[in-house]
């Protein structure tokens, strides 16, 4: 038995803010990336909130969620006794307010009224879906947290909040959107309803993304890779996601690689792995890469796979990221005797049952040593 499931309400445009006006007499704990407050962007989203409510902000957001930072908002998260939160910003702001919500709530022994969730990239997905991704520094790993509850109710989607936001923001994030799309459409668990999504990520992803990154104020672009960045996010929360991002979460935790960018480097050669070892998943990339135009109707499956390989490669080009760890900065030989590292915890991390082959520990190595220099 199949199953797609959406429990959040979708509101794009210049005008999903108003959204939060609805908001009467209610105590809000708001958090949101560390450099919003006083920017015109949060003032924005601010005055959109009735006087009625009492907000508690809480901005000690740090990339990759520490455990340490969840504790910080979970002390403040507890005597303030919310009745709504809203997660402001980047994967991590969103992931941030999931992980105090998920303690929180478990020390109050309450839940909230209203979970809203307000994206200011085009990237994570983070405000559709249960996933919460949390790293402990100290030890070099990520624990991810899936539970349904921690879907937001609300995900208000305005793209002018993502209009200004950094080339390299722009480009890691997008390549994001581009992994989920391609990761959820061989999954597992993948589906009719997760293909559909999937595909036309890549096809907006493939095209808008280099514009979006080049024209930063394109915003008929802008508000495409922002939607579909949150299509992308309800196709891998339902079908799941695989061995690119399970080697990405490694490189984060290792290298502090952002996830995008970590997941870009990776993503030809998962894409060229489940291609060779997987019929299915060959015939799947090669339709999506047809659809989005890069490849001929009459094109065989292989050579249309390689036609997506290469237009990764050239958007990395042209968006200038480091397609290596070594032109990331990362010292080659402690990447080299990291390669067990990596390959055990991306084994244990949640998302490595999702791909639809199931790597060696050797396959799983050659893959993350393609991407060292």
């Amino acid at each position: 038995m199949e199953k797609f499931s959406l429990a959040t309400t979708v509101y794009s445009g210049n005008d999903s803010l108003s959204r939060l006006g609805l908001l009467k007499n209610e105590t809000i704990f708001l958090v949101c990336d560390a450099f919003l407050p006083d920017t015109p962007a949060l003032k924005r989203i601010l005055s959109k909130i009735d006087g009625s409510n009492q907000v508690a902000v809480f901005a000690n957001v740090k990339p990759d969620p520490p455990l340490e930072t969840i504790v910080d908002g979970v002390k403040q998260y507890v005597p303030v006794a919310p009745t709504i939160v809203i997660g402001i910003g980047g994967g991590s702001a969103i992931d941030t307010a999931k992980g105090i919500r998920f303690f929180g709530d478990k020390l109050r022994q309450e839940t909230i009224k209203k979970f809203i969730a307000i994206p200011t990239t085009s990237g994570t997905g983070s405000e559709v879906t249960q996933h919460c991704v949390l790293s402990d520094p100290e030890n070099h790993r990520k624990y991810p947290i899936m539970e349904n509850y921690l879907r937001p109710d609300e995900a208000l989607l305005d793209p002018q909040l993502v209009m200004t936001a950094p080339k390299s923001v722009t480009a890691y994030s997008g390549l994001d959107v581009l992994t989920h799309s391609l990761e959820s459409l061989v999954a597992v668990d993948a589906n009719v309803l997760t293909d559909g999504l999937a595909e036309k990520g890549v096809d907006v992803i493939t095209h808008d993304l280099v514009t979006c990154f080049k024209h930063g104020d394109d915003e008929a672009a802008r508000k495409r890779v922002h939607e579909i960045s949150c299509a992308a996010g309800m196709a891998f929360s339902n079908a799941g996601l695989g061995i690119c991002h399970s080697l990405a979460h490694q490189l984060g935790a290792n290298f502090h690689v952002p996830h995008g960018l970590a997941n870009a480097m990776l993503l030809p050669y998962v894409v060229s792995y489940n291609a060779a070892h997987d019929k299915t998943a060959c015939a799947k990339y090669a339709q999506a890469t047809r659809k989005a135009g890069l490849a001929a109707n009459g094109m065989g499956d292989r050579v249309a796979v390689r036609r997506l390989i290469s237009h990764i490669h050239q958007m990395m080009v042209q968006m200038d990221c480091p397609q290596t760890l070594q032109a990331f900065g990362v010292d080659l030989k402690v990447a080299v005797e990291m390669t067990e590292t990596v390959v055990v915890n991306a084994k244990l991390d949640a998302t490595f049952p999702g791909n639809p082959v199931v790597p060696t520990d050797e396959d799983l190595a050659k893959i993350y040593q393609q991407i060292i220099k």
